[in-house]
């Protein structure tokens, strides 16, 4: 791994998460020199990009005879601004249809910066793609589901996402692709 997150296409979204047995590497690293235990600070968050498409109002306000299918994509992106700050976008897209029209599209990119300092380096590509997004993601959540209820649905409740998982599943997307 190369010395910073980005380095190593964190510019290009990540499907899922994973801390790759970073715990035992984040352990002896803090044992060895408390001093310099891993440290994540937010600076910032905030709304980066959103957009709400509400295109069959008002017949889509109508009550549907049938649930409309829900589709649910998430990404991350992450890019180094300084030696220790880094700005994490998280990516949630939500589009629900019903007989082949579409009731809503939304798109929402919630993103932080972060200062992660003393962290070892296999540690921090898994905190910076892992725990920041983590810590976005009720916020992000929660501007989803006003956004649902003020274009005149009922809240889109996320259910919490794995980034773990997530994480894991790019790093094997990514080893496949090398292969």
């Amino acid at each position: 791994m190369t010395n910073s997150p980005d380095s190593t296409d964190t510019d290009k979204p990540a499907s899922e998460a994973t801390n790759g047995g970073g715990q035992e590497a984040l352990a002896q690293a803090t044992s060895a020199n408390p001093q310099q235990q891993p440290s994540m600070r937010i600076l910032g968050q905030y709304l980066k990009d959103m957009s709400f498409e509400n295109p069959n109002a008002p017949q889509a306000l109508a009550p549907q005879q049938n649930q409309p299918d829900i589709n649910i994509a998430v990404n991350v992106n992450a890019k180094n601004l300084a030696q220790t700050d880094y700005e994490v976008e998280l990516h949630l897209n939500a589009k629900a249809t019903s007989a082949d029209k579409v009731i809503f599209a939304v798109e929402l990119v919630y993103a932080g910066t972060f200062r992660m300092e003393n962290f070892p380096q296999q540690m921090l590509h898994p905190a910076v793609l892992i725990e920041c997004p983590r810590m976005l993601f009720p916020f992000a959540r929660q501007i989803l589901a006003e956004a649902t209820r003020n274009g005149g649905f009922p809240p889109l409740m996320l259910d919490p996402i794995d980034f773990t998982a997530m994480y894991q599943k790019r790093l094997q997307q990514q080893a496949a692709g090398k292969a």
